[in-house]
């Protein structure tokens, strides 16, 4: 039986949906692009099918680092984040996909950017995209629909690079297809958002887990949900408790 663990500044958190084969490489990339930091990784198998767990567990061997939860069958990228902000341990929790398409060596930027904001999240927007004329279409068309429902400016919703102050993204109302909305989320909160350019790279390693369905079709009845909470959602103000 393992002991408790030890304590860490930094978590990431990644949910994994057959990823195997950028699952070393993955790791390889946050050991350099964090050397000298306190971290973890918080790898949250989403009911992969393609031996992704089999890597993780073999990977762990060599990186006491790794933090593994696996559920038992699929259950979706919002509740992959949800696991991973419970189990993380450190005071800044940063999101990434495990495909390689984010790139690690943006994390630094980001945890600058909190540090000097003062903000409870700070999200990346890709530059110089690597995906197809087709899937940039899409995000364009998503994100502009997000936007104009929510009343929101984020330049780029779909990214999952962003970092959180932990014990804020522990406190988002987490429901289904909720990920794409984390920043507006931490807004109906009160808290802050800045945004930071990040890296983009071409996906080296299986296949894309999204089309048009829940990129556009999906995202609009999503954004209509969240609409509906910012207009009920609490608003006041303590003006003095006297105990």
């Amino acid at each position: 039986m393992s002991g408790p663990r030890p304590p860490v500044d930094l978590s990431l958190v990644v949910p994994v949906y057959n990823e195997r084969d950028s699952l070393p490489v993955l790791v390889e990339e946050v050991g350099r692009a964090l050397a000298g930091r306190s971290y973890e990784i918080v790898a949250v198998d989403d009911g992969s099918t393609d031996g992704s767990l089999d890597v993780l567990k073999a990977l762990k061997r060599d990186h006491p680092e790794l933090h593994i939860v696996a559920f038992a069958a699929n259950a979706g990228q919002t509740a992959a984040f949800a696991a991973g902000f419970r189990a993380a341990r450190g005071r800044v929790a940063v999101t990434l996909d495990a495909d390689l398409q984010n790139d690690p060596a943006d994390i630094p930027a980001l945890l600058d950017e909190l540090e000097r904001s003062g903000a409870a999240a700070v999200v990346g927007y890709r530059v110089d995209r690597r995906d197809s004329g087709w899937k940039r279409l899409q995000s364009r068309i998503a994100n502009g629909v997000r936007n104009r429902l929510n009343r929101e400016t984020i330049r780029d919703t779909g990214c999952s690079l962003k970092a959180f102050r932990a014990d804020a993204a522990r406190e988002l109302p987490l429901f289904n297809g909720m990920h794409r909305f984390l920043p507006t989320l931490i807004k109906m909160q009160g808290g802050r958002v800045s945004e930071v350019p990040v890296h983009h790279r071409p996906r080296r390693f299986g296949r894309t887990k999204y089309g048009m369905w829940n990129r556009v079709f999906r995202s609009l009845a999503d954004a209509f949900a969240v609409r509906w909470m910012q207009r009920r959602a609490l608003r006041y103000r303590i003006r003095e408790e006297l105990p």
